[in-house]
């Protein structure tokens, strides 16, 4: 199978990279500038010339604060692109699949929020992963659509890599507490899509035009990551900090944050029987592979 993943240089895509090296599909990567999201007939042109069989749509702008200053751009690229992929794809006959975000939630109650729950997001950023979301299922294409939350990687920056700048410096990092979600390695979404790609119905549509949560199992707040994070590289001989657990209300950021990202996951499960490893089995290898890189 050929696939296009859009993107370049995010951490899902450069999982995807890793991952199907060992495997049987050919990956072709869009990005800038023969593959522009801001230019709908650059996207078009480049699904012609590379006729994949099937779309990874990972690329997003996906600087939370930032976006609550530069709304038009982050529209442009996480919620007008998305449609303009998929009408790509329905023109070519080739279904997309499409990751957004636990930020549609408005964060309220604890438990995790299922594909059904009513989309509240509260900033920049959700709203326009959600218009996305709705952009997709309206172009037309067959589609999947993949949320997934707090996602980290060797690759990129995330909070990992943060915590493990910080820690070179400091003895004690304050971490927000009271905000719950689930890490989520970027090598195990990367799995998640190639598990869809390998799907026995994939061509006739099964399992597709619908919604799906895939994220690490089990929850954490950040504070909780954190900890785990310099659990593991003491273990590795990595930087380690004091965690000091804290509210949100003293790290205020420019975007409001969902309190509660947790995401429930069981219809990706049951329709394409794949669940993300427990995140602390995830971030393990990930924590030592970031130590063993920072002594080369």
């Amino acid at each position: 199978m050929k696939i296009l993943v859009t993107g370049r240089n995010g951490q899902v895509a450069q999982s995807i990279a890793e991952m199907a090296a060992r495997g049987p599909h050919e990956l072709v990567f869009g990005a800038r500038p023969e593959l522009d999201l801001l230019d709908p007939e650059s996207v078009h042109r480049t699904v012609r010339k590379t006729k994949p069989d099937l779309i990874f749509s990972c690329a997003a702008y996906t600087a939370v604060d930032q976006a609550e200053d530069d709304p038009d751009v982050a529209m442009a690229v996480n919620g007008i692109a998305p449609g303009v992929i998929g009408a790509a794809a329905a023109e070519a006959g080739i279904p997309v699949i499409h990751l957004s975000t636990d930020y549609v939630f408005d964060g309220s109650g604890d438990r995790p929020w299922t594909e059904n729950d009513f989309v509240a997001p509260l900033g920049v950023y959700g709203e326009t992963k959600l218009a996305g979301e709705r952009a997709l299922a309206e172009s037309g294409a067959a589609y999947a659509v993949l949320r997934t939350a707090w996602v980290y990687s060797p690759f990129g920056n995330n909070f990992v890599k943060s915590m493990l700048r910080l820690a070179d410096g400091r003895d004690e990092l304050g971490i927000v507490d009271d905000q719950h979600g689930n890490p989520t390695s970027a090598i195990d979404i990367a799995q998640a899509l190639l598990t869809i790609a390998d799907h026995n119905g994939l061509s006739d549509g099964d399992g597709l035009n619908g919604i799906y949560h895939f994220a690490g199992t089990g929850d954490a707040s950040w504070a909780d990551f954190a900890q785990a994070i310099f659990t593991f590289s003491d273990e590795f001989n990595g930087p380690v900090a004091r965690v000091n657990r804290i509210a949100s209300a003293d790290f205020p950021t420019k975007a409001k944050r969902p309190a509660n990202s947790r995401l429930d996951c069981r219809r990706f499960s049951e329709t394409f029987g794949y669940d993300a490893p427990g995140w602390r089995t995830s971030l393990r290898p990930v924590v030592r592979r970031l130590i063993e890189e920072r002594g080369n």
